[in-house]
């Protein structure tokens, strides 16, 4: 039984080093949580639990980590990454440039000084030029858009 339980410990013990490895590598918030649930397993095997409550112990942890910090590394974490194009457009009023008609598969913008193909969210949708929309989704490389509206 003391034969066993020393695998087990190596084992948890491996599993939390790869996972910390793992976590150092891609620096992307991968897998610190279940480096933590693998942590409080292995301290519940050193203090002679069965492994079952090991691994009772394992997922539970690493799913209150998950659940409860992740939103906060979300947040805090990483906050200076710039948005790129196709984040930075979404949202964004614009000014039609081209009759925009899904029918007839025209429509054009000039965003950021780049032209864009755009399409209507509805295909009744007709915008003629120089009215604003707001972006709403990007397919490919072409803008969706509906009409815009004071908020």
């Amino acid at each position: 039984m003391v034969i066993q339980d020393s695998y087990i410990t190596i084992a948890w013990l491996v599993l939390l080093i790869i996972l910390l490895i793992v976590e150092i590598i891609t620096v992307g918030l991968t897998s610190i949580w279940a480096a933590g649930g693998a942590l409080a397993a292995l301290l519940l095997n050193i203090l002679g639990l069965s492994l079952m409550w090991q691994v009772v112990a394992f997922f539970a942890v690493t799913f209150v980590l998950l659940i409860f910090t992740r939103p906060f590394a979300v947040r805090f974490i990483n906050t200076q990454r710039e948005k790129t194009n196709y984040e930075g457009i979404i949202g964004k009023t614009i000014r039609i440039a081209e009759r925009v008609d899904n029918i007839r598969q025209t429509g054009m913008a000039i965003v950021n000084g780049q032209e864009w193909t755009v399409r209507a969210e509805r295909d009744d949708l007709i915008l003629e030029p120089e009215m604003l929309a707001k972006v709403v989704n990007i397919s490919g490389v072409k803008l969706i858009v509906k009409e815009y509206e004071e908020e």
